[in-house]
């Protein structure tokens, strides 16, 4: 089985009806065992899914090629990765106000951050008048992250604008660069357009974590502990293997614990933590 995570940024002025089509592709029997979760919106779309590696290269295809989508995808990205625990239990279309939300009106993430490639990311981190942004949840930074990122300790992303906003001063008066990572991309590309707006430009790790372990094979250089994802094999190592993680391990420690825990065992019962956790 092969996990696939993608999004892309682009403007779908009809949402419910790129959520139609997408129903309709997904009915097709060459995508029969296909499971996991797609979000779409009038910004873009955002989704992840696993199944047969036959199933997996249709449905990539399908996306950047069909005539229904009027080439809305094209280029779009896919990030793989193996699967031993199934990632969901079943296939769902959810069509949203965002595809990830930010909790800001207005922002247009198709004019983003400066992005730079898994090879170069290693010699940008080490630049120590860099502040490395941990754009994730606290649970996340604790499971696993760049070393020397800074945890801005947030338990939803809507809360990291108010972080930002909290220390831009501070970062501009002291001629601070400014580079943050998240798991795929998609948070990063989100808050590093808004935060052009501010007159602050970011670097972004191209791809997100996932993409720095497909990339770097010796990711563990420069990376502590593990990824966690949004689905039901909790976390990766940096050669994008499952490891021996428990939700348990994931949430032991947050406040709210026992509420996380308690939701994401029910989303695993159900359509598994899709993309739409990414919170």
């Amino acid at each position: 089985m092969i996990h696939t995570a993608f999004y892309r940024f682009a403007p779908l002025p009809d949402p419910e009806r790129v959520g139609a089509s997408l129903r309709s592709l997904l009915a097709q029997p060459q995508l029969g065992g296909l499971t996991g979760s797609i979000l779409v919106a009038t910004e873009g779309i955002n989704g992840m899914l696993a199944g047969s590696r036959q199933a997996v290269d249709f449905i990539e295809a399908a996306l950047v090629q069909d005539a229904a989508f009027a080439g809305a995808f094209a280029g779009m990205a896919f990030k793989r990765s193996a699967c031993t625990t199934p990632p969901f239990g079943k296939l769902k279309v959810h069509v949203k106000k965002e595809i990830v939300p930010l909790g800001i009106e207005g922002v247009d993430a198709r004019v983003t951050g400066i992005n730079v490639s898994p090879q170069d990311w290693r010699e940008l981190i080490k630049d120590p008048d860099l502040v490395l942004l941990d754009n994730r949840n606290s649970f996340e930074y604790r499971l696993g992250h760049f070393e020397g990122a800074i945890d801005p300790q947030v338990t939803n992303f809507r809360d990291f604008p108010a972080y930002v906003r909290a220390h831009a001063a501070q970062w501009k008066a002291q001629g601070k660069r400014i580079a943050m990572y998240c798991t795929g991309g998609i948070r990063c590309e989100k808050t590093s357009a808004w935060m052009l707006e501010m007159d602050m430009p970011v670097y972004q790790l191209e791809g997100g974590i996932l993409n720095y372990f497909q990339q770097v094979p010796d990711a563990q250089l420069d990376w502590r502990g593990e990824c966690f994802v949004f689905d039901n094999r909790v976390a990766l190592d940096t050669h994008l293997q499952e490891t021996a993680s428990t939700l348990d391990d994931v949430y032991g420690q947050e406040p709210d614990g026992e509420w996380r825990l308690a939701r994401a065992r029910r989303l695993a019962q159900a359509v598994g933590a899709g993309p739409g956790t990414e919170e």
